[in-house]
C-alpha cells in the first residue's frame, strides 16, 4: 500500500510538475536541426560525405520522431474515449474474528505517524516476514483470477477479506486510518487507494489490487496492475513497462547500494517511453509497522541513505500516460490523475542481503 508523501518534504518538489517545455523529446516538441553549410571552394570530399551521413542521421531521427508523435497521438485519442471513473455504493466493513491478532491501529480512525525505525530483521523476524509476504503473494495471484467484466471490486474485496481470515492473518488496509475495506482496488486513471464499491469492471479496464495481510505480527505488502477483458495495446504497454521498472529497480538494490539508484533506474525506463512517474506516492519499510523509515521515492533524487542486510522495504512505482498531478475524492483517499490519463502499478516487498535482494512477496 503506497504511502502519501507528507508535504513538509516528501511531497513533489517545487520542480516535481515539468511544464512540457521542459520535456520536448517526450511531448513530442518539434526537434530544431542546424546543418553546417556546404560550399563547393575550400571543402574536400571528405567533409561533403561527412554532412551527407549527418544530415541524413539528423532527418532520420527527426522523422522516427514525427512518427512517434503520430502514433502516441493516435493512441491518447482512443484512450481518451474511456468514460470517466465513477464512484460505486461503499458498503459497510468487514468483520474480523476476534481470535484473529490485529495491529495497534485497528480499531482507531487515526492515521498512524510514519516509525522512524527502520525495519531490519534477525533470523526469526526474516522467517515471519517470509510467512506474511508469501500469503500477501497467494492473496494477490487468487485476487487476480477474480478480474472480469462485470465483476464488483467490492466483491473482490469479499474474497480477498475472507481468504486472508481463512489463513488467520488481519487484512492490512482494513481500518487504517479510517480506510473502510480490506483490499485497495485502482480502476483506470485511478493511481492508487481506490476504496472497493459496487461499480463493475467493464471490459478494457486495468485494474491495480494492493494486497497487505498482518500475519504473526508481521506485514506483507504487494499489488500488481491486472487486465480485465480486451484491454487496448497503450494500456497494455504502461502495464508492462510499469512492471519492468519495478524488475529494474529490484536489480540494483544491495547491501550498501544507495536508495536514489531505485528513482534513477525506474525513470531511465519510463522516460523511454515517455510515461510520468509519480512522485505523490512513495515507498517505504515495512515489517512489524506497516510504514516506516526509509521512503523510497521513484522518481530521480538525491536522498541520502543506503540499504543494510535484513532489511525489508517495499518499491512500488506508479506510471502514467499523461500528467502526474493528482485530484483525491472527497473519501480521502482514492487519487485519480488530474488529467484523465491511465496509472498502473507494480508493488513488491524485498529483502536486502549481502549481494542483492530477495522479493519476499512471491508464492
Amino acid at each position: 500500500m503506497a504511502m502519501k508523501a507528507s508535504i513538509g518534504g516528501l511531497c513533489p518538489s517545487p520542480h516535481s510538475f515539468i511544464d512540457i517545455s521542459e520535456r520536448p523529446f517526450l511531448v513530442g516538441r518539434p526537434l530544431r536541426l542546424q546543418f553546417l553549410p556546404i560550399s563547393r571552394q575550400g571543402t574536400t570530399h571528405t567533409d561533403q560525405k561527412r554532412n551527407v551521413i549527418v544530415s541524413r542521421r539528423l532527418f532520420g531521427l527527426e522523422e522516427a520522431m514525427r512518427v512517434r508523435r503520430s502514433r502516441e497521438s493516435e493512441e491518447s485519442v482512443k484512450v481518451r474515449k474511456r468514460p470517466p471513473l465513477k464512484r460505486g455504493r461503499v458498503t459497510g466493513r468487514l468483520l474480523v474474528p476476534d481470535h484473529i491478532p490485529k495491529p495497534p491501529y485497528a480499531g482507531s480512525e487515526v492515521l498512524p505517524e510514519l516509525s522512524s525505525e527502520h525495519q531490519v530483521h534477525d533470523e526469526e523476524g526474516i522467517s515471519r516476514m517470509r510467512a506474511a509476504c508469501e500469503l500477501a503473494a497467494r492473496v494477490l495471484d487468487f485476487a487476480g483470477t477474480l478480474v472480469r467484466p462485470t465483476i464488483t471490486t467490492n466483491e473482490i474485496d469479499k474474497a480477498v477479506h475472507k481468504m486472508i481470515i481463512d489463513a488467520g492473518a488481519y487484512p492490512s488496509p482494513l481500518g487504517y486510518g479510517g480506510f473502510p475495506k480490506s483490499v485497495c482496488t485502482s480502476v483506470n486513471e485511478c493511481m492508487c487507494h481506490g476504496i472497493p464499491d459496487s461499480r463493475r469492471l467493464q471490459d478494457g479496464d486495468i485494474i491495480n489490487i494492493d494486497v497487505t495481510v498482518y500475519l504473526n505480527g508481521y506485514h506483507g505488502d504487494t499489488s500488481k496492475t491486472f487486465l480485465c477483458g480486451k484491454v487496448n495495446e497503450p494500456m497494455q504497454r504502461l502495464v508492462r513497462v510499469t512492471e519492468e521498472c519495478l524488475q529494474r529497480a529490484i536489480s540494483v538494490c544491495k547491501d550498501g547500494a544507495s536508495f536514489k539508484k531505485i528513482g534513477k533506474r525506474i525513470s531511465e525506463h519510463a522516460e523511454r517511453y515517455g510515461y510520468g512517474i509519480v512522485d505523490r506516492f512513495v515507498g517505504h519499510g515495512v515489517g512489524t509497522v506497516f510504514h516506516s523509515e526509509p521512503i523510497i521515492l521513484h522518481h530521480r533524487n538525491d536522498r541520502p541513505g543506503r540499504m543494510v542486510e535484513g532489511q525489508t522495504f517495499t518499491i512500488e512505482p506508479i506510471l502514467t500516460m499523461g500528467s502526474i498531478d493528482c485530484i483525491t475524492w472527497d473519501d480521502g483517499w482514492t487519487t485519480l490523475t488530474a488529467d484523465g490519463s491511465p496509472a498502473a502499478q507494480f508493488e513488491h516487498t524485498i529483502l536486502i542481503t549481502r549481494t542483492g535482494a530477495e522479493v519476499l512477496t512471491k508464492c
